[in-house]
């Protein structure tokens, strides 16, 4: 049995992330004055008594609106209530009970899933405000007060949840090796509609406009692969585009995602081609040490002949040259052109990020590599190198004892990467290199 799925629904701007973040213990939600804020499904984990179980934090519902963002919100969120064994309604004291209130709360009894009462904003320790029981006019049973920013009542709103969990099975926590993989790129050139493809539902909303993923949602995804978790991100922009504060919390929120993944997902729109925007991007993931795949979406849409798919990775190649080492794929979203290739590569990359060599192995490839091609000399002193050893994974990150690390010349590390790559694979990973001077001076 998996964990269970408790589901945070109700209209927008009652504090819906807030009470998310309070009981995930992280800020993984957008917090904002302004409504309509979270627009996705946000996942977090938590465990209360003992038991551990997904929670999920939806839009605003809008029951009646023929606004394209808002009836998109409301879609997750119905998605949110299927997935379901528990439903939290949150519900704002302040403004009391109105009329969004009570066809949301229909709504919920219809789905027959169990659905907990919780009055937000009640700030004051002690009796609830009198508004507070106006609630009961809902027919949901007793109302729990709550304030989310103080984290009054959470312990018995939690309470409540846990008496609806199914009964656990010994085992239901047991999970394979998964991959996290971090779906980034600029605004509009298909993130959510290839998270969308690969899981086969409307796990994120899309639209022809650019910037509707606000936040970083986690989907799992296993087929015959494995298991992966696909992090869709909102669109990274130039900083001096980023014009409100809930922009700026979203690049933020994608840089957290590259953080969290094992591998990125350069995703770059074939119409469009490569950007300085692509390569900052890009230079996020290299710089945190992740596996990187380039993805080419909308190739169905470019006319081409034979030559235009090896003239057009040559010129990534040159575009993505501080990152060679990332494999190019050219997919289509839209189509389902190369989806399989896509996962294959990631699997490729997550293992090369995560490779661990022997010493042995390493010294071995070390000495034939110096047999080739003799270490630099720089006014009769010979670079020497003793040995060298892996210090870590992801990225696999190598350290080497010479005499001199003045004349560790950056070409001859670039030869020893290179070497090194040959003989063991690791594509779609950097690789990092520590110097350590061992000669003379520290005898």
């Amino acid at each position: 049995m998996a964990k269970p799925v408790v589901a945070i629904v109700g209209r927008p701007n009652v504090g819906k992330s807030t009470l998310f973040n309070k009981l995930v213990g992280a800020r993984l939600s957008i917090v904002d004055d302004t409504p309509g804020v979270t627009r996705d499904r946000i996942y977090g984990q938590c465990e209360w008594r003992s038991r551990k179980f997904s929670l999920v934090d939806t839009g605003g519902i809008e029951p009646k609106t023929n606004d394209v963002i808002l009836a998109q919100m409301r879609m997750q969120a119905q998605l949110a209530i299927d997935a379901a064994d528990v439903i939290i309604l949150v519900a704002d004291v302040r403004s009391g009970v109105v009329a969004t209130d009570k066809e949301i709360a229909a709504m919920l009894l219809r789905s027959g899933r169990p659905v907990v009462l919780c009055v937000n904003k009640c700030d004051t320790v002690g009796d609830p405000p009198a508004e507070y029981y106006e609630f009961y006019n809902l027919g949901l049973g007793d109302p729990v007060a709550v304030s989310s920013v103080h984290g009054h009542g959470t312990g018995d709103l939690l309470d409540r949840v846990f008496e609806f969990f199914p009964p656990a099975e010994e085992g239901e926590e047991i999970e394979g090796e998964e991959i996290h993989v971090a779906v980034i790129g600029k605004p509009n050139v298909g993130k959510s509609s290839l998270v969308n493809r690969l899981c086969g539902e409307e796990r994120c909303i899309v639209s022809d406009i650019a910037g509707t993923t606000r936040d970083a949602i986690d989907t799992q995804i296993e087929n015959s692969f494995g298991k992966f978790t696909f992090i869709d991100t909102a669109g990274l922009r130039r900083k001096n585009k980023v014009e409100d504060s809930i922009e700026h919390y979203s690049v933020l929120r994608a840089q957290m995602a590259i953080d969290r993944a094992d591998v990125c997902v350069i995703m770059i729109d074939a119409a469009v081609g490569f950007t300085d925007q692509d390569s900052k991007v890009a230079g996020l993931a290299h710089e945190a040490g992740k596996g990187c795949v380039i993805a080419v979406n909308k190739w169905d849409a470019v006319a081409k002949d034979e030559k235009t798919m090896q003239e057009y990775r040559k010129k990534l190649e040159v575009d993505f040259s501080f990152m060679p080492y990332a494999p190019i794929v050219f997919i289509s979203v839209k189509t389902g052109q190369r989806i399989d290739r896509l996962f294959e590569l990631i699997k490729l990359a997550a293992n090369s990020n995560s490779m661990r060599i022997s010493t042995g192995m390493l010294n071995d490839v070390l000495a034939q590599a110096t047999a080739r091609v003799q270490p630099p000399t720089d006014k009769g002193k010979r670079l020497k190198i003793y040995y060298m050893t892996q210090a870590s994974v992801r990225p696999p990150t190598f350290v080497f004892f010479v005499n001199s690390e003045e004349l560790f010349h950056f070409s001859y590390q670039r030869y020893l990467e290179n070497r090194i790559r040959e003989t063991f694979g690791m594509e779609g990973t950097p690789i990092r290199f520590i110097i350590r001077e061992r000669g003379e001076k520290s005898k």
